[in-house]
């Protein structure tokens, strides 16, 4: 196994998961529905950031096939924090 890419990995996820923290807390404080798309997002590429190592390392699925699932959960999340950033009006202003 590649330590240096693992732990490369693992410093983005915590990264990851620490933005999606600190945004589910703007949620909770602020009541803001797009922060909790934002966290649920970081969440998602967070995890999607090491997933295709584990897939392909530990499962034993294709470098494609893994490559494949990690690039759609990453798109789910970019496509979370962008419903934050366009999605409904939450509010009843635009701005």
């Amino acid at each position: 196994m590649h330590v240096g890419l693992v732990i490369a990995k693992l410093i983005t996820m915590l990264l990851g998961f620490l933005i999606a923290y600190q945004a589910y807390r703007g949620y909770r404080r602020n009541d803001s529905q797009p922060m909790f798309y934002v966290a649920v997002g970081f969440v998602f590429i967070s995890f999607g950031a090491v997933i295709e190592g584990i897939l392909f390392d530990v499962i034993g699925l294709s470098l494609f096939d893994s490559g494949t699932v990690a690039t759609i959960i990453v798109a789910l999340g970019m496509l979370s924090v962008l419903y934050a950033l366009y999605g409904g009006d939450y509010r009843g202003n635009r701005g």
